[in-house]
Formats: C-alpha cells, sequence, structure tokens
C-alpha cells in the first residue's frame, strides 16, 4: 500500500486528479491509500473552503477503477489549524494557509509511518514505486533541492512540494512541533517549507530528478509545475500548472502527459454534467 497525502481547498480538485491519473498510468497498478488534508477557512478568505464530500468521493471512484483497493479520504483538519497556526504571523504568507497542513501529520489520529506528501501541481513522469520505495529509515523524510533556494538560500535548502514522510522518526526528533512552535513565533519568507529546513535534523537529500521544479528530462520521475522565472520574451514569472493543458503543449512544448490529460478533460467534464458519479 502506497500512503499519499494532498492538502488544500476545493480548488485542488483538479491538480489532484491529474496527478493521481500521472500515478496510476505511469505505475504497475499500484493500492493507494489517498489523505487530503482540508478545512474551511472563509473568514480569512471567502474561496477557503474545504473540498466537497462530492469531488473527494469522485476522486475515490477514479482510484477504484485501477485498483479496488485503494481509497481516497478527505480529512477535516479545521480545528487543528486553528489551535496550532489560527491567526499566527504566516496565515497571510505568500502560498496559501494549506501548506501549512502537511505539519498536522503527526497530531491527526491513524496516520501511517510510511508517507509521501504532495503538491497538487506535479505530474508523475515514471512509476511512483521509485520514489515511495527510497528507504527513508533514520531519516526524519527525504527531499530534493529548490531549484531557486538552493542558489538564493542555502546549498541544501529544500522543495517542500514533495515530502517522503517518516512519520516515527519525525516524532522521535519533534521535527513538526519544532515547525509549529516556529511558525506561530515568527513570520517566514517560505512559511512552511522554511520551517521545515530550519528544524530538521535527519534529512535525506535526493536527486533533482524526484521534484523537478523546471525541466523534464527521460530520467524525471517528478515534474513539478511550481512557478517559474522565463527569460522570453523578456524576464518573467509564470504558474502554469498540468490542468491548463493549452499552456502545457504551447509554452512547455509538452506531450508526454497527453494521456493523462485528456483523460482529466474527459472526466472533468463528465463530472460537471453528472454522467459520471
Amino acid at each position: 500500500m502506497i500512503n499519499i497525502l494532498f492538502a488544500g481547498n476545493d480548488k485542488v480538485f483538479d491538480g489532484i486528479m491529474t496527478c493521481l491519473l500521472s500515478i496510476l498510468k505511469r505505475s504497475n497498478d499500484p493500492a493507494l491509500n489517498v489523505y487530503i488534508y482540508t478545512m474551511n477557512l472563509t473568514e480569512v478568505k471567502p474561496e477557503y473552503t474545504a473540498i466537497s464530500e462530492e469531488k473527494a468521493g469522485f476522486l475515490d471512484s477514479l482510484v477504484k477503477r485501477y485498483n479496488k483497493e485503494s481509497s481516497v479520504r478527505a480529512v477535516d483538519v479545521t480545528e487543528y489549524y486553528k489551535k496550532y497556526f489560527g491567526g499566527g504571523p504566516n496565515e497571510g504568507a505568500y502560498c496559501t494557509p494549506y501548506t501549512l497542513l502537511r505539519l498536522l501529520a503527526d497530531v491527526v489520529p491513524d496516520m501511517p509511518e510510511k508517507l509521501l506528501y504532495l503538491d497538487a501541481d506535479l505530474m508523475f513522469n515514471r512509476g511512483i514505486e521509485l520514489l515511495y520505495d527510497i528507504d527513508v529509515e533514520g531519516y526524519e523524510y527525504a527531499a530534493a533541492r529548490d531549484h531557486y533556494g538552493k542558489y538564493l538560500v542555502s546549498p541544501n535548502f529544500i522543495n517542500a512540494g514533495v515530502l517522503l514522510l517518516n512519520m516515527k522518526e519525525i516524532g522521535n526528533t519533534g521535527l513538526f512541533v519544532k515547525s509549529r512552535d516556529l511558525l506561530a513565533r515568527k513570520k517566514l519568507l517560505f512559511a512552511d517549507e522554511s520551517a521545515i529546513w530550519r528544524c530538521s535534523s535527519k534529512k535525506k537529500m535526493l536527486p533533482q530528478k524526484f521534484n523537478d521544479q523546471k525541466f523534464l528530462h527521460k530520467s524525471t520521475v517528478v515534474r513539478h509545475f511550481s512557478k517559474r522565472l522565463f527569460y522570453l520574451p523578456y524576464p518573467h514569472t509564470d504558474n502554469i500548472k498540468p490542468w491548463m493543458v493549452t499552456k502545457v503543449h504551447r509554452i512547455f512544448g509538452y506531450d508526454e502527459f497527453d494521456d493523462c490529460l485528456y483523460e482529466y478533460i474527459y472526466l472533468k467534464r463528465a463530472f460537471e454534467d453528472g454522467s459520471i458519479k
């Protein structure tokens, strides 16, 4: 069983669907145990609503079509968020408060000891087992370097969009406890990402192919569609996501994910018109 954690509001539906399709189509019929940490935080922004049961149920039916042992469940962590982060200095950070939710995995009951956290804006180019089967015994987590942070912050500054978590070791060292405490006291430039990096004591550095934030190579296992800098036709940043299919084709020139993205388009339309539940 492969244990996966996503986090987000109702808008992560498209990202989780495209990511799951890439996992299902690039891997060998894996049994997936998928958690989605979500919450209602409409007092901060009206659009901060939890992912609906209908959408979570649709994603559950999607993974079961590939393996009946798989499941997707939404976990409402509003209570935990308000206890540890509510009204804190990082609630209005550059990213949404939902990125902080991964730091609750040690307080949410019944979480597995090995857990793969994934941002909702990435695609698997090769089988998930290449990442999930990495041995993290004796480490708090395994992660790859952040493409820009390794130049601007530190050579080993991590990108927290892909974290292979050893929850037993995290409990032993108190990594998430220390991270939450730091975030409650101090506003950090990269919020949870900075906190995890600062509080880590035992991390395993992964090759860039496990979280490639800029390019797609044959060896790439995970292509992370994070915001990046473009130099042409003039220096600018853009935040192209996998479900922006036209831009993926026009800007990146990728067709490697077409089998996933075309199925996503079909499933999204079928979900919206009610022909598939």
